[in-house]
Parts: C-alpha cells; structure tokens; sequence
C-alpha cells in the first residue's frame, strides 16, 4: 500500500503546478508519480507518459533529477504541460524534461532517438469515468443550478477518452505496446487506474489494464493500492468529489449499495530482460532518492 494521499491533491499541486493545470480533468496525483519514481527509478535514467496530461510524470520526474518525456494528444494540454515544465525549471529542478504533441498509438516515432531502449520507467493512466473529473459551481448559496465544469479532455472525437471500452482496450493495448519497444531490458510500466460506474454498470479499468499489458508482452510485476485518502489515527480521511458522493447517495437511494473509491489500483509491469539491478524498496518505504509516498 501507498500512503500517497495525506495531502490533498489541490495543496500537492498548489506552487507547483501552474493555476490552468486545475482545467484538466484527470489528472494525476503528484505524490503517486513521485513515489513510482524514487521507487523504480535512479537519478539520470529516462521516466516517459505516454498520456502526460499536464505534465505530473515530467514535472515531478525533473523533481526528482531524472529525464522526463510527455507525449499529450491534445495541444491544449501539451502546451499546459510545456508551462509547467517551464515552471519546475526555474523552480531548481535538477532533472530535465520534453513534452510533444501526438498519438501515442504511435509511440516509438515520437520518443527521442537517444532514449529508443532506454527508457528506464513509463507511469501513465488510461482515460475514464468523466463522473470521477471536474469541479462544480453555482451562482451563490442556496440558489441557482449545480454546473459542472473541466471535465473533459478535449473536442476531438479521435481521443481515446471518448471511446468505448473494447477501442479503449485496443488503443491502450497499442500505447503499452510501444511503452515496451522504447524500455531498457528489465524497465518497468506503472500504470494507475479505477474501476468506475457508466450507466450504474461497473467498467473494470484494472482488469482492462492488466489484459492490455500482458498483450503488450509485458509482465505484471506487482499489483498495489495507491491511497487517494488520507490516514489519520487508523482511520481513512476521504477525498470524495462532489460527483462521486452524488452518484454514491443516489446509487444507495436506488437500493444498490455502493462502496466510495478512495484508492488508484497500480498494476506494475516489467519488460522482458534484467537490468542486473537490486529489486525495488517494499513500498511504504523510502525509495531512491528519498520520496516517500507520503504527503509532498
């Protein structure tokens, strides 16, 4: 288990990140990236996200002195990501990090050649459930309707957030694919991800992922919880959304007793080959580097 959720993720951010980041829908959050990090990574070696969103991978990635890549579908988020990368720079971060614009479907044509085989660690999360994402508001207390807004990823159609689950399936199945075609022997794939709820029917985004990276030709190495809650005296403190308690409350109002999600599952895949290396920290412990999965 990680203990990645004793902040919450506004003040993980908050500083770091640029204020237009708060725009994207699924973002991930910094203190989980940060222990994948430090835990199956060293400094110097190449960190990589296919669907880099903002930039959290690279961002924390050149944190934590390592080369990071982000390769974003939307223009509007690369360049997000571009800005917070910018950021991280004149923040001091040791690392270096690139973002460019693409479909990762096509992975392999769109790393650096100096890092083709040599990319050490991959963290990613597929698109889903747009009832997990967005911020609501309303025009002042007690009045006016609820409106949802920053829940989507973009216009484009050809978006994988947007398709169904069996293109879902088939599209990550290609990205994972290239993930294996640029690691090093040995280098490792983590990727979170949640079931979620489409039309009351559960949609099981870990197995998806874990039928995706076996066919990619990747081995599962580990599967862990990654806490999106905090944990005070024994006791879990929630971080809900505003949708995911509506949708639990009228779930429970229904007659269909649901449990609130408070936990990424992180499925850890490893490329064919050795590194020779030592195996990974336990987690919950410190890693390389010294970022724990604690609060930032």
């Amino acid at each position: 288990m990680w203990v990645t959720g004793q902040v919450c993720s506004r003040d993980q951010r908050r500083g770091r990140y640029t204020r237009e980041s708060a725009a994207h829908p699924g973002k991930m959050l910094p203190s989980i990236a940060r222990y994948a990090i430090a835990t199956y990574s060293r400094i110097g070696e190449w960190v990589l996200d296919p669907m880099a969103g903002i930039g959290t991978t690279v961002v924390e990635a050149m944190h934590l002195g390592r080369r990071g890549i982000g390769v974003e579908y939307e223009p509007r988020w690369a360049e997000l990501a571009a800005g917070n990368l910018r950021h991280a720079a004149a923040q001091g971060a040791t690392g270096s990090g690139q973002v460019f614009t693409g479909d990762s479907r096509r992975l392999p044509m769109l790393v650096p050649a100096q890092a083709r085989g040599r990319v050490s660690l991959v963290i990613t999360s597929p698109p889903y459930g747009s009832s997990t994402h967005g911020h609501v508001r309303t025009p002042g207390p007690r009045r006016g309707r609820v409106r949802k807004l920053h829940h989507l990823y973009g216009a484009d159609t050809g978006n994988l957030a947007y398709q169904d689950h069996d293109e879902l399936a088939a599209g990550f199945t290609q990205i994972l694919t290239g993930c294996a075609a640029v690691l090093r022997p040995g280098g490792h794939v983590v990727v979170t991800a949640r079931p979620y709820r489409r039309h009351g029917e559960l949609v099981d985004i870990p197995g998806m992922v874990a039928a995706a990276g076996q066919n990619a030709g990747l081995r599962l190495h580990e599967r862990c919880v990654a806490l999106i809650a905090g944990v005070r005296g024994g006791r879990l403190v929630t971080r809900a959304s505003f949708f995911q308690l509506k949708n639990l409350r009228a779930a429970i109002a229904a007659g269909d007793p649901q449990w609130l999600v408070q936990h990424e599952d992180v499925l850890v895949f490893q490329a064919p080959g050795s590194s020779g290396r030592a195996s990974a920290p336990p987690p919950g412990r410190l890693g390389p580097g010294g970022a724990s999965g604690g609060a930032a």
